[in-house]
């Protein structure tokens, strides 16, 4: 259900990373949760560094949502940084597994292509 990947490289490099690997593979980042930080300004201290990233690749979101518009709940996809001892962790729930929620084969095709494009963005960010 979830796929992880460490990494010794900083929170921003890391950062820079999936957002220049994003691209490669066709897919944007649409925006960055950084929890730590948001929570703070909540008055609530959080020890942990956490950023969300969402990610999208359009042309597939446009193709699973005219299929099913209730896929849109599910999206965008989310890449979870993680403080983790020495490192970092990168963290996504898997969307082949994601997807069987909405018990629909006709998308099944491009949830397989988008978690191959995930693994390989959070891989190749993690370095």
């Amino acid at each position: 259900m979830v796929f992880e990947v460490k990494s010794t490289k900083s929170l921003d490099q890391i950062g820079r990373d999936i957002a220049d690997a994003a691209s490669r593979h066709k897919f944007g980042v649409l925006t960055v949760h950084d929890l730590q930080k948001k929570m703070q300004e909540k008055g609530i201290q959080m020890d942990r560094e956490v950023r969300i990233f969402e990610v999208c690749n359009p042309k597939q979101a446009k193709e699973v949502i005219e299929a099913n518009p209730t896929v849109s709940t599910a999206l965008p996809c989310r890449i979870s940084v993680y403080r983790e001892g020495e490192g970092y962790t990168l963290s996504t729930l898997r969307p082949t597994d994601t997807m069987k929620a909405f018990d629909d084969a006709s998308i099944d095709d491009v949830a397989k292509q988008v978690e191959v494009a995930m693994i390989a963005i959070m891989k190749e960010a993690a370095g």
